[in-house]
């Protein structure tokens, strides 16, 4: 999955129209245009299209958990230059203030079934014996299935 797929994706799940999207990078104190915002949630074949970095999309992210869970006293954290699936789940999962049960429920909603372990292995440091990398596959079904849940609160 791209950054670009994920951005729509979390767009459409939380139901962002352009200004509150301008409004997450700036809670990252990042400031992006309209355009931009645009451009990245346009298709890969559409000719205006610009792949997002994994930096603007490490502060989209850091300005959804300070959207979701408030700003945290002190300096903001410094966004990652390099963005892997592992990450992006980590980051989600802060964001919407998971435990590891929701998010299981969440998977079992998008019909994936996982282990705690399995779970628990995603979050770990790299260099961990148990770390195991989360393919496009697991955080595509997360990201549905939070998708559903999420969509399903805003439409009742």
């Amino acid at each position: 999955m791209t950054n670009n797929d994920i951005l729509r994706r979390l767009r459409y799940t939380f139901d962002f129209n352009d200004s509150k999207m301008i409004e997450v990078f700036r809670l990252a104190d990042h400031q992006v245009t309209r355009a931009q915002v645009s451009d990245w949630l346009k298709q890969e074949d559409d000719e205006k299209y610009v792949r997002c970095s994994d930096k603007e999309f490490a502060i989209f992210l850091n300005g959804l958990i300070n959207l979701k869970r408030g700003k945290k006293e002190g300096a903001a954290p410094e966004p990652e230059h390099r963005l892997n699936n592992n990450i992006i789940f980590r980051k989600l999962k802060i964001a919407l203030n998971m435990t590891a049960e929701d998010i299981l429920d969440v998977m079992h909603k998008a019909n994936n079934q996982l282990s705690k372990h399995e779970l628990s292995a995603f979050f770990r440091r790299p260099d961990h014996q148990n770390y195991r990398e989360c393919q496009d596959q697991v955080l595509r079904n997360f990201l549905s299935g939070i998708q559903e849940k999420y969509r399903s609160k805003q439409s009742s």
